[in-house]
């Protein structure tokens, strides 16, 4: 690990905490990111510890949380796997694969993990100490909520983080959901008196309708608290361009209303890699619509696309016990398309295998049989930035892959690109039902374009202009609503030390 000589000046960091989950943490840190390097600062985002099945690849070729990524895109720095060095990729209610600095470590059971804590916490301040070489400053964000004070003693992604690490903190609380006064001034009950005194301020996120009316409420939490406020951040429409971190995220999205193109994503337990929609979803001509269990996939869907999966085999069970194995068929035969994406692909196969047990009970089941392929899920994980060829249109597409087991039948014949000189992924004779390894694609604004003309449609967004138009929107919102430069200054609070441990 590195350390501090003797007097040096730490690296100036804060970290956003919040009252709870989904309050707004990573769009916030985002938004400060990129708040932070128009000022011309060297910006880095870190999460000591993320659980999210929302992964994205990175340059230095492991994986981090996507909010992790977007956060390095509004930082305008590549994205590494010190980032966020402890991901819990959730597997089932009660167990996660561990990847830890980039790499899959293993399965984890809940029961187990505050045993293992002391030894992640050497992973997460040495990315921590790498992250200070190179910046000028580090936002870091927090995971759920400081006051879960049962989970003290194991913890490495709050209070436990920000003691070791010696960073001062910042409370968020969401306004939206109600109780924010509760909320926060309960945090501040709850909290042993060195660590509320850590938190440095707090500030409200989410607001509707006119800011000045909860002016009584800011004073109050600051009498209860000592806290001072940084400010009160209205409710911001362009945040929904960006990735969300959580399934719980997709279920409040609305289907939009008179649009050319039907898409369906059926909404299995262990979705993972869901951003991959996002590009299609902002589309003026597509609506599209996440199938939510009890429903089924809709009759007048033009394309229905298979999402990847942190559970295949699960997911495939779960998909069958909701029928959508019978719509997804009827679909076919009437002459509608499918595109599988990675776990998603997997399951459009005649079997998938799992001797090792990967993900569970050794055992081998059936697919949905509508491509001519077979998966064997293995030990090795294949996480990397790719940059290939669509192999219907010719098209260069770059994206990611992240995933687990080789795919091999006689569709694999008819590849659905070509990534140098190998195949990737498999399509039917008649081109109508398709599978991929490859992350990402629809990012693409030319193959997005390609995709939709098939359906005559025509596209209209320019997909990576319209995010960073939503982080620069973002970070303008902030600057307009914060106190930017008292956040710095909490950001230099940091001691002199000896060392990060």
């Amino acid at each position: 690990m590195a350390a501090h000589a003797s007097g040096a000046r730490a690296t100036p960091a804060v970290m956003v905490m919040g009252t709870g989950s989904n309050a707004g943490k990573s769009t916030i840190v985002a938004g400060l990111c990129r708040a932070l390097a128009r000022r011309g600062l060297i910006v880095r985002p870190f999460k000591p510890q993320n659980m999210s099945n929302n992964a994205a690849a990175t340059t230095d070729g492991g994986e981090i949380g996507r909010a992790q990524a977007a956060q390095a895109l509004a930082a305008r720095a590549a994205p590494s796997v010190h980032m966020n060095p402890v991901l819990l990729k959730p597997e089932s209610d009660t167990g996660a694969q561990l990847i830890v600095q980039g790499r899959r470590f293993g399965a984890l059971n809940a029961r187990d993990y505050g045993g293992r804590a002391g030894m992640l916490l050497r992973f997460v301040l040495d990315s921590f100490a790498v992250l200070e070489r190179e910046a000028d400053i580090i936002v870091v964000e927090g995971a759920g909520s400081p006051a879960e004070i049962n989970l003290r003693a194991g913890d490495i992604a709050n209070m436990g983080f920000a003691v070791a690490a010696d960073v001062p903190t910042i409370l968020l609380g969401d306004i939206d959901r109600g109780g924010v006064i509760a909320s926060l001034v309960g945090t501040h009950a709850v909290l042993p008196p060195d660590e509320r005194a850590r938190i440095k301020a707090f500030l409200i996120n989410k607001f509707r309708g006119d800011a000045r009316l909860f002016d009584d409420g800011l004073s109050e939490i600051a009498r209860r608290t000592g806290w001072p406020s940084l400010g009160v951040v209205p409710w911001l429409p362009q945040a929904a361009f960006l990735p969300a971190e959580d399934a719980v995220d997709l279920e409040r999205r609305a289907a939009p209303k008179g649009r050319a193109i039907v898409i369906a994503t059926p909404l299995t337990p262990r979705i993972a890699n869901f951003d991959d929609l996002d590009p299609l979803a902002m589309e003026d001509a597509v609506a599209h619509r996440f199938v939510r269990p009890g429903e089924p996939l809709p009759a007048n869907a033009d394309l229905i696309i298979l999402p990847g999966s942190k559970a295949t085999i699960a997911d495939l069970a779960f998909f069958r016990a909701q029928g959508w194995d019978i719509d997804l068929k009827a679909h076919a035969r009437r002459g509608g398309h499918v595109l599988g994406l990675c776990g998603g692909y997997q399951m459009l196969g005649r079997a998938i295998a799992d001797p090792d047990g990967v993900e569970g009970a050794s055992e081998t089941v059936e697919g949905l049989g509508l491509l001519d392929v077979e998966t064997v899920l293995t030990g090795e994980k294949i996480t990397r930035p790719v940059t290939a060829t669509h192999a219907a249109s010719g098209l260069p597409v770059s994206g990611y892959e992240i995933h687990l087991g080789r795919t091999s039948g006689a569709d694999c014949a008819r590849p659905f690109a070509r990534i140098g000189g190998r195949g990737d992924g498999a399509a039917s004779a008649d081109g109508r039902i398709a599978g991929t390894y490859l992350h990402g694609l629809f990012a693409d604004d030319a193959f997005r374009a390609h995709v939709l003309a098939g359906f005559g449609a025509r596209s209209a967004l320019a997909y990576q202009a319209r995010i960073e138009q939503a982080l620069d929107a973002l970070a303008d919102h902030l600057e307009a609503h914060l106190d930017i430069e008292a956040i710095i200054a909490i950001a230099n609070q940091r001691k002199t030390s000896v060392s990060n441990t």
